[in-house]
């Protein structure tokens, strides 16, 4: 290797530490905010008297604890496995999915206030199930920001079983890893997106923004195993 080829070998590995670096900050700011609201609302729980927080303040204290530590698991979560995915250190089962079984509970598991699924009848895909399913979730989560309706259509497009999902607007950079001084308008699926596009890859898919919505494309099953 030449010397220009080591030189440029060099940059590039420290652009990518330097990208890495950015994106673990924001990861941190991410969690440190929740995180310090659940450790002062059970700080000022934990001192009030027992008829207080059996009252509308404990209630409202407890609730916003609540809140809080669920925004951080799922930080963690979507965090956590998007590491993963990136050593392939996580076991990928590829099988035939009824799209519609990958969000049957959508509404009830992430909070989206309203859904509306208009899917292929009888669509199917070649994926690992568990994977798929945390991808669409974060995918509604998002598009059902600030309580906006969310619509997921699918249908086959040749070997393609393609899902659309549409609702409060996004921009193909909302899928890069997240930076600090990026927008903050994601909510708490920021980190879900990320995690949403290596699953796609992962699946021998891929996941893509047009007109303001997620376009996600998964193997169709088509009845042959999966190779």
């Amino acid at each position: 290797m030449s010397n220009l080829e080591t030189s440029a070998t060099q940059r590039e590995v420290k652009d990518e530490a330097g990208d890495r670096a950015k994106h673990l900050s924001f990861v941190a700011h991410e969690i440190r905010n929740p995180l310090a609201t659940a450790l002062w609302s059970a700080e000022l729980l934990g001192r009030l008297s027992a008829e207080e927080r059996g009252g509308p303040r404990g209630e409202k204290l407890a609730k916003m604890a609540l809140r809080a530590v669920g925004r951080v698991r799922r930080l963690l979560e979507d965090h956590l496995l998007a590491e993963r995915l990136d050593v392939s250190g996580v076991p990928v089962s590829l099988e035939s999915v009824a799209v519609k079984d990958l969000l049957s509970e959508a509404p009830l598991t992430i909070g989206v206030s309203a859904i509306s699924v208009d899917l292929e009848e009888g669509l199917a895909a070649t994926a690992d199930a568990q994977l798929a399913r945390r991808a669409l979730e974060a995918l509604v989560l998002v598009a059902g920001r600030g309580n906006a309706t969310v619509r997921v259509s699918g249908r086959r497009v040749g070997e393609v079983a393609r899902l659309e999902v549409a609702g409060a607007p996004v921009a193909p950079g909302d899928l890069a890893d997240r930076r600090p001084g990026d927008p903050d308008d994601l909510g708490p699926g920021c980190l879900g997106l990320g995690m949403a596009r290596r699953v796609a890859l992962a699946l021998r898919g891929s996941l893509r923004v047009e007109e303001g919505a997620f376009i996600l494309d998964l193997p169709v099953a088509d009845g042959r195993p999966p190779g």
